[in-house]
């Protein structure tokens, strides 16, 4: 496989000319330009945000106080989202010693494209008006676009280090463009319930993300391998983004749940998984090495993967004690992957994933995605109710005579359509990525923000006593000379 790669990379050509001042401006200016003309022509504000349709639904179903509108019980739910999607995913990335910048920097450039290209494409599926062609977007729609940002920021993960800015902007066009259709096929075709996203979002990105990285394959990297690490400084940088997903993770999977019930029990069950991750993550990160010491990257990462996993169990009646040992599982198997399951795909599969996006969102979604089949499956009317069942699982409609057997299986059905399209799109995305025109960096000058950022002059190549007067010099100019006159004598 990995051979296949390389014999790609050299039809392709090399890729190391880092300059993007003119396909980067170009790439941003037009595509916004695209974005104001299609906003235009197709995107409105649905009955709840235009003013004069919120006057007349609140007639029409007899509301007096605003208070009713769908803004202030989503709200809420969508900060957290946004906050996870730009600070918590940014930070998370900032962990290589000399790519702080490009991590939270492309982080946010391809999160602000994204957020637009989805509401264009997750409305042409799912919102578009037949009569009038338009699409109507409310607060629920702006936590859709980001749910659909987070599959190409996930992807971003494998990449990180590796790719120039305009690759991630087309990795972006095309992650959003396969996610709305992926979406559509498990939401509405088979009639999936994934309301935090371990299939549609988390499975998906993460083989997409993978599939990628196999195809962009550097035979070369080690060249690059001195940069590809952390320092303590940017371990608790990306601490504090993995501590913001932590805290915020019960929010991503309940943003878009039913209110009441099911939403109060998606918090419940992700909270519990979440803090039985952690503690299973730091039993095996200490286990694994000799002496007993733990490793930050397992603490930042594997201890993420209970949230993943309950994306779509968590509004079910899964139980309390069935959350808790999702999240000890979890919390085992993504920490014993970036113990070895990671180095093997690198050596056997050349496999090279820098953020190990294998282990915290491809493997936890898709474990997720089989746990929410079998919990599905499991459920009857004794535990959920015929009212609960109805509108957990949307059995209304065409669906109103589908067995949970049935739905069951459609789950199952809907992880593997996701592992499909990431796996597919991100092979052929990656082989457009390997055309020598997109300005990535050469393979000994990965890891490293001068390739695209213009850097502060870096205080570690500056003599100890330069560096103290350098610091000093705009508060005590006086004090500064005699110490330097010191020095030299």
């Amino acid at each position: 496989m990995g051979n296949c790669c390389e014999r790609a990379g050299n039809f392709f050509g090399p890729q190391n000319n880092t300059y993007i001042r003119v396909s980067l401006p170009a790439v941003c200016f037009v595509w916004q330009i695209a974005m104001v003309i299609l906003f235009g022509v197709f995107i409105r504000y649905d009955e709840e945000s235009d003013e004069k349709g919120w006057h007349e639904f609140k007639k029409s179903h007899n509301i007096t106080s605003n208070i009713e509108n769908d803004f202030y019980f989503r709200y809420p739910s969508f900060q957290d989202v946004h906050v996870m999607i730009f600070v918590g995913f940014g930070f998370l990335m900032t962990f290589l010693k000399r790519y702080s910048f490009g991590g939270v920097g492309f982080n946010f450039l391809i999160a602000a494209f994204g957020l637009q290209w989805a509401l264009l494409m997750q409305g042409w599926f799912h919102s578009l008006d037949p009569v009038t062609g338009k699409i109507t977007i409310g607060i629920e729609s702006l936590i859709n676009a980001d749910f659909c940002c987070a599959g190409s920021l996930i992807a971003y993960g494998a990449l990180l280090g590796k790719v120039s800015p305009v690759q991630l902007m087309i990795v972006t066009l095309f992650g959003v463009t396969l996610f709305a259709v992926e979406e559509y096929i498990i939401l509405d075709l088979l009639h999936c319930r994934d309301a935090g996203g371990s299939m549609v979002i988390h499975t998906f990105g993460g083989y997409y993300g993978l599939a990628i990285s196999w195809v962009l394959y550097r035979p070369n990297l080690n060249l690059s391998k001195r940069l590809n690490g952390s320092v303590y400084h940017s371990d608790l940088f990306a601490m504090i983004g993995s501590l913001f997903l932590w805290m915020f993770w019960p929010s991503f999977n309940s943003a878009i749940t039913n209110h009441g019930a099911g939403q109060h029990r998606t918090v419940i069950n992700t909270y519990l998984s979440l803090a039985a991750c952690v503690l299973t993550t730091f039993a095996i990160s200490s286990m694994g090495q000799k002496k007993g010491k733990l490793d930050m990257v397992h603490i930042q990462n594997a201890s993420l993967a209970a949230g993943v996993a309950m994306g779509t169990s968590a509004e079910f009646m899964i139980t309390p004690y069935g959350s808790i040992i999702v999240g000890f599982c979890c919390g085992i198997i993504s920490t014993f992957g970036y113990l070895y399951v990671t180095p093997f795909l690198e050596k056997r599969l050349k496999l090279q994933d820098t953020c190990g996006i294998h282990n915290l969102h491809a493997v936890p979604g898709m474990l997720g995605g089989f746990v929410g089949a079998v919990v599905a499956a499991a459920a009857t009317e004794e535990v959920y109710g015929k009212e609960g069942l109805v509108e957990t699982f949307g059995l209304s409609g065409k669906f109103e005579n589908r067995s949970m057997s049935t739905q069951g299986a459609y789950q199952a059905a809907g992880t593997c359509v996701a592992i499909a399209f990431g796996l597919v799109g991100g092979v052929c995305v990656g082989f457009i990525l390997r055309f020598p025109l997109w300005g990535d960096p050469a393979d000994d000058f990965c890891f490293d923000d001068e390739a695209y950022w213009e850097l502060p002059e870096d205080e570690e190549t500056i003599p100890p006593v330069l560096e103290y007067n350098n610091h000093m010099i705009n508060k005590h100019q006086d004090t500064h000379e005699s110490q330097f006159s010191l020095e030299e004598s």
